[in-house]
């Protein structure tokens, strides 16, 4: 472990780094971020309660001293925003990125969402970390081309400040073997290390946006839950019961809910493509 002096909300702190990642940094990222017009994206991912977002936090202030809680992101928005406002060099951090969405749909358009910003980090060199619940949840590009590395975060004895490294060839042979069991047991990691559950922002204040942003997301969820739900209905009723879509549009206006025919449509459509892609 090395030592390492670092200023949270202007105060002095001491944060604890292993010897070899330190030097990785010191030798290899940030060079390449701040002197060879590289952006850097790494992967920390690891189960809840493990301390994921603590540890990729120290990530990020080593590489980016002036790193604060507002590029620490909650939501595809915030992302977005912090990516377009910031300066070169910086870090932007997406936490928890994938956690509160359960429906294919939202986790194809938040990959989308990181495939589209690609081009905007590198024109920035940006240092960026999506922390997420597992690298398997992520688009291939991203994944495979786009992320240097990952930091797989894990309990030992259930304790958490353990990490171990999947450098760029590795993290390509785990999500192609590993993809279809969300197995990490090939290949193996030799660079293993720990961590101590010290915040690099101030704690309080990353708590409470942490959980407005996860009741946000609860929320949202919900909603999702109800359009699923509904989506199926009208599949079934147009597609098994044979209803065409004025009737359906009929029958849901007599039961007082309104909706278009054109709606309905849409919905049908949606998830008979879903289901087809099911197939395949």
């Amino acid at each position: 472990m090395v030592v390492i002096d670092i200023k949270v909300d202007g105060e002095e702190k001491t944060l604890y780094m292993d010897g070899k990642l330190n030097r990785s940094i010191e030798n290899k990222v940030k060079p390449k971020i701040h002197k060879k017009d590289f952006d850097w994206v790494w992967i920390v991912d690891g189960p809840e309660g493990s301390g994921k977002s603590v540890f990729a936090m120290q990530l990020g202030k080593i590489v980016d001293p002036n790193f604060s809680l507002d590029r620490v992101c909650m939501t595809p928005n915030e992302f977005t925003k912090a990516i377009l406002k910031a300066k070169k060099g910086q870090c932007v951090i997406f936490d928890e990125a994938f956690t509160g969405f359960s429906s294919r749909a939202s986790l194809t358009e938040i990959n989308r969402l990181l495939v589209s910003l690609m081009m905007e980090m590198r024109s920035k060199n940006l240092f960026v970390i999506i922390v997420m619940p597992t690298i398997f949840l992520l688009d291939r590009y991203v994944a495979l081309f786009r992320a240097k590395g990952l930091f797989h975060v894990y309990l030992k004895n259930g304790r958490r400040g353990r990490w171990c490294y999947f450098n760029n060839k590795k993290k390509k042979l785990l999500y192609l073997k590993g993809k279809k069991l969300f197995s990490y047991k090939e290949p193996r990691s030799r660079f293993r290390g720990k961590f101590f559950d010290t915040y690099t922002i101030n704690e309080e204040q990353y708590r409470t946006k942490k959980s407005e942003a996860l009741m946000k997301k609860s929320r949202s969820t919900k909603a999702e839950t109800y359009k699923f739900h509904r989506d199926i209905l009208f599949w079934i009723l147009h597609k098994i019961l044979k209803h065409s879509y004025t009737k359906i549009a009929k029958m849901c206006k007599e039961n007082n809910y309104k909706v278009d025919r054109t709606t309905i449509y849409d919905a049908v459509m949606v998830k008979e493509k879903e289901l087809l892609e099911e197939e395949t």
